[in-house]
């Protein structure tokens, strides 16, 4: 989509967005040539933060490439927040939708249209103890092997040191600095012609994934854990442990009683 289609929503919500985003936020930005110039393509990104969307939207608003986000529905049933997403074009997800295809069709349909569709693959902020990305969810993978569209991965960190994940406030002195880096379209086509089937939307996932961890790591100039944080493996673990401590308690609670009216 070039600049002269952005649109008034989407301008008036720079004017409105970007003067605080200039103010609170240097900008450390990269890789916007790897953001075509022309034609369909989706965006993958980490999220660290509940300001890192308008930072990122502010990085792609400046390419001339404007991004469309998949939002909650009740979003867009808001007064004035429900029009900005209807007029900037954001595409509604219903949650209670049981075909994951079909919940996506928007997406696919944009893509094909010729427009950018930004996907936060991991689904929500990173529960990763050190901010990495966590696993991703398929739906970017689904679209992407849909539309074989190009699939470019950017990193951001910074805004998080702004405002961390799930806190209230923000630390807004000394001022930080949004690094955003956009890589090269991620290699999908192994998996092209392919059933898509659970395992290779997974196995593509993982790809994706491993592509927005490696610009992190160059933004951070450091390595990424070699496990990725698996939020359903943790909560996994937690109730096994939960479930092991309440049996052990059980059976201790029971000897003592056998014990005490043996007596």
């Amino acid at each position: 989509m070039p600049r002269r289609r952005i649109g008034f929503w989407y301008r008036f919500a720079a004017v409105i967005c970007k003067p605080p985003l200039v103010v609170l936020l240097r900008r450390d930005w990269r890789g916007m040539e790897h953001i075509p110039a022309a034609g369909g393509f989706i965006t993958v990104v980490n999220h660290n933060s509940h300001v890192d969307p308008f930072a990122y939207a502010h990085f792609q608003y400046n390419t001339g490439r404007v991004p469309r986000f998949l939002a909650k529905s009740g979003l867009f049933k808001k007064g004035f927040v429900g029009a900005a997403m209807r007029g900037t074009g954001q595409i509604p997800v219903y949650r209670e939708s049981t075909d994951a295809l079909s919940a996506f069709r928007a997406a696919i349909d944009a893509v094909e249209r010729g427009e950018c569709v930004a996907f936060y693959p991991e689904g929500t902020l990173t529960r990763d103890p050190d901010g990495w990305p966590m696993t991703g969810k398929t739906g970017a993978a689904r679209v992407a092997l849909q539309t074989r569209c190009p699939v470019i991965p950017v990193a951001q960190w910074g805004v998080n040191e702004l405002l961390p994940p799930y806190a209230k406030k923000p630390h807004l002195l000394p001022r930080k600095t949004s690094h955003v880096l956009a890589g090269p379209p991620v290699d999908l086509s192994r998996f092209y012609g392919k059933e898509m089937t659970a395992e290779v939307l997974k196995e593509a996932t993982e790809v994706i994934m491993a592509a927005i961890t490696r610009q992190l790591e160059e933004i951070r100039g450091e390595k990424a854990p070699d496990r990725v944080y698996d939020p359903r493996e943790v909560r996994i673990q937690q109730r096994r442990r939960t479930q092991a401590q309440t049996g052990r308690g059980g059976r201790e609670s029971q000897g003592t009683g056998t014990g005490e009216s043996g007596k």
